[in-house]
């Protein structure tokens, strides 16, 4: 479904991708995990046309994907972003509408609106409500939900369980699988690695910029350096 290929970008001075190669077939669940200043967020939003890439090629579905962030998510790819970035003003239902904004099927946004109630009962309870007088949780619950009103089919998750409580920790990644049962595949950058190489089914390994290793997750989760690197015992209790 989407394929890097020699991905360099370069912002402020800074070489922060430096030939990046990756892949993600459809249904997976991919994650990337690596260290503050790795350049995951980067790699996220290059994908998402904000930042543009000085060297290397995007494919989405064995096509070179558009540079502007509104044709990226007509093209069917969304984007979790890190802070959640709700309209903190606005209502939590505008706040799902606009991920529909560029969807003229109406009868299937109801639809899609009704099972983004179903996964976020709390959502529907709160819909009146202005975005920027919930909890964090209930914000990141606002920001996952957004996504999927966008109708893509690939989901980029930029840290969804930062700052939360581990309960919520947990709350997010049991959502994120359900994303999978809707038919979503989802390229995760999450902070908590011991979390995501439990849901993952492929991992990468990001340090300054680049790919240092790559593979099924279950075997990188007992990789003697990401172990020692990334999994300590405040990574499993949720720590940065």
């Amino acid at each position: 479904m989407l394929e890097i290929k020699n991905l360099h970008v370069a912002y402020g001075g800074i070489r922060a991708l430096k030939g990046v190669s990756l892949s993600v077939q459809e249904g997976e669940i991919v994650t990337i995990i690596g260290a503050n200043g790795a350049g995951k967020s980067t790699l996220l939003n290059t994908i998402s046309g904000f930042l543009r890439p000085a060297k290397g090629t995007i494919l989405y579905k064995g096509k070179t994907l558009p540079r502007r962030p509104d044709l990226i998510v007509k093209a069917g790819i969304c984007q979790v972003p890190e802070g959640r970035l709700v309209f903190a003003n606005l209502s939590v239902l505008d706040n799902l509408m606009l991920g529909a904004y560029r969807r003229n099927d109406k009868k299937a946004v109801r639809n899609d609106l009704k099972k983004v109630f179903d996964i976020f009962p709390r959502l529907e309870e709160r819909k009146s409500q202005r975005a920027g007088t919930l909890s964090g949780g209930e914000q990141q619950m606002l920001a996952m939900g957004r996504a999927l009103m966008t109708n893509g089919e690939l989901i980029l998750m930029d840290e969804p369980s930062l700052g939360l409580a581990p309960l919520l920790v947990q709350t997010v990644f049991e959502i994120i699988e359900q994303f999978r049962g809707l038919g979503k595949t989802i390229l995760l950058v999450e902070q908590n690695a011991f979390k995501a190489l439990q849901v993952a089914d492929r991992a990468y390994v990001l340090e300054q910029g680049r790919v240092v290793k790559q593979g099924l997750s279950r075997n990188l989760a007992q990789d003697a350096a990401v172990k020692e690197a990334y999994l300590g015992s405040r990574k499993r209790n949720g720590g940065g």
